[in-house]
Formats: structure tokens, sequence, C-alpha cells
């Protein structure tokens, strides 16, 4: 069990523009005093960066955050997926070694190979919870259908998916077999990368090394028609006295029990306005006009580029 949202940890290996070591450290402090006690990593973010901020944090705060980290992509000498049994192992242990830990709650497989049927990447997993290495096995950004073939052999304690106003997919199919199979749903940017936060975002701004810079909504003519709409919302939240961030993740916790946000932040003031989301009760008045004001399939511009599209489990 852990708190109604967690802490995606990639911010702090500067996805999103510079960070710092202390700003990050301040953040996992401020989850502390928030109750946010799930943080969630994985080998790529920075090539082991994120998971050195957080293992530098934990060596002095042991035992209190429950820790999810994800392998299965290679990144040299040109990105790839490999879930072989002595890859995984190879880049399981050097994520342990950076966090500071002999064992971590939850693993995920990061991107399927689909060259090595499931059912196999399930029982190389399952070595590693046999010997203590991993407390559950999880998969990101896996089609329905996969998830019943992996829980078909052992039970997935979860599936990480992008999930939020503008990227609803989930909701064919994946969020419906996660509450049938008993595994959470870990909905990844329910903030929309930032768009809905509390200022209008510029795009113009952005590092050459930020994540959004070549991605389809954040660019034109589909950044202007986006945020168009999504002004709306945020002058909705506003109106009723919250955050704009703090009603979308609102929003998919809304989606139901089993479903645990993980917005990603750098900034201890945006993990309070992320983490009141969890006090927030939503009406059916209040879903109907966040509905008419951003109805299923509203953004302009796919999720992904072609680039970046490549690994997640298309269905539906």
């Amino acid at each position: 069990m852990v708190g109604s949202i967690g802490l995606g940890c990639m911010s702090f290996a500067g996805f999103y523009g510079a960070t710092d070591r202390a700003v990050s450290h301040r953040t996992l402090a401020r989850a502390l005093e928030l109750g946010v006690t799930h943080l969630d990593t994985a080998l790529i973010y920075g090539a082991g960066l994120s998971e050195e901020v957080v293992g530098d944090f934990i060596k002095d705060h042991p035992g209190r955050f429950t820790i999810a980290t994800k392998g299965g992509i290679r990144t040299q000498p040109v990105r790839s997926f490999d879930n072989s049994e002595g890859f995984l192992r190879e880049s399981l242990e050097a994520s342990l070694r950076r966090l500071g830990v002999e064992h971590v709650e939850l693993y995920y497989i990061h991107r399927r190979d689909q060259t090595i049927p499931i059912e196999d990447v399930v029982g190389t997993l399952l070595k590693f919870k046999e010997e203590g290495k991993i407390g559950g096995i999880g998969f990101s950004e896996i089609a329905p259908a996969s998830l019943e073939r992996a829980a078909a052999i052992h039970p997935v304690m979860a599936v990480q998916s992008e999930y939020s106003l503008w990227t609803r997919l989930p909701e064919l199919g994946m969020i419906q077999a996660c509450e049938r199979l008993g595994t959470a749903f870990v909905a990844f940017s329910p903030v929309g990368r930032g768009m809905f936060g509390a200022r209008p975002l510029d795009p113009a701004g952005f590092a050459e090394t930020d994540f959004r810079k070549s991605n389809p909504r954040f660019t034109e003519p589909n950044f202007s028609a986006n945020e168009a709409r999504i002004a709306r919302f945020r002058a909705f939240a506003r109106e009723r006295g919250i955050s704009p961030a703090t009603l979308a993740i609102a929003w998919t916790l809304n989606a139901g029990e089993h479903v645990i946000p993980i917005p990603g932040t750098r900034s201890p003031e945006h993990l309070a306005e992320d983490a009141k989301a969890a006090e927030i009760t939503l009406t059916a008045g209040d879903l109907a006009a966040i509905e008419a004001i951003l109805p299923a399939g509203f953004a302009h511009g796919d999720r992904y580029s072609q680039k970046q599209a490549v690994g997640p489990e298309n269905y539906c």
C-alpha cells in the first residue's frame, strides 16, 4: 500500500529543464511531509542520474519510501529493447547500487522486447523476486492482452501508462483490465507534461534537451489549439479555488480506487499542489463540466513523435 499520489522522478534528471540535486532533495523532503510515499524512477532517466539523486537522499531516510524503478531499454550504441535475463539482471543490480539498497518494492519492464514471450520475461522477474531483489513485478506501456498473458503466470503488481485529460487511451481497456486482475494502474504525466499547470507554457523557451521540444502536441499549429482549450480548463479550476494541476490529478483519481497518479516534478511547491488532489472530491456535475471543456480526444497532435512512439504497445 502506498499513498494516493506518488512522485515521478524523471525530472530529477533534467528532462524538462535544468535542475540540481539540492532542489530535488528538497522535493523529496517535502514528499515525506505530505505523505507522498511512492517514488518512481528508471535506469534511463539521465543514464542513472535520477536513481543516484534518490539514492543520495534515502540513505539518510531509510525505509520511508516505496521505490519502483525500471529496466529493459538499451541506450547504447542505439536505443533498443532488451528483456533478456542477462541484461535485466545487469540493469537491476546497477539500479540497486545507485539507489543504495538491496531491494526495490517494484520493478518494471520499461518497454517490452517483442522477440521474447512475455511469459518468459515474467519468469525472469520471478527469479529476481525469489532472490529478494524485488518485491513485485510491473510493466510499462503494455496492452491489456499482454497484461492478461503475464498475469496468467504470476500476479502483476502494477502497470504504468500515460493517463491524463488529454491522453485517455487506457480507458479503452487497460484501466478495466488492471481492476479485474488486481493490478495497480499507475498513471504517469497526469498534468500533461506541464500543460495543465497554473501558467501557460512557452515552447520557445524549451531547452534543446527538453523532451517536449519535438513532441507533436507542443509544436505548432497543435500547441496553440491545445492551449486555447486548456485555458478554459484553467479558468474553470480557478473559479472553484483549485489549481489546474490539482484538478487534473483529481480527475485521474476518479478513474478508480486502483489508480495511482505519479506527477513528475522537481519543485516542492508544485508537489504540494499535486498532493492536494487526494483531498478533492469531484461531483457528477464537476465531471460533466470538465468533459464539456476537454472532451475525450480533444488534443491536437499525437502524444509521441514517431521516434518517441517506438516501444509502447498499441491496442483498440
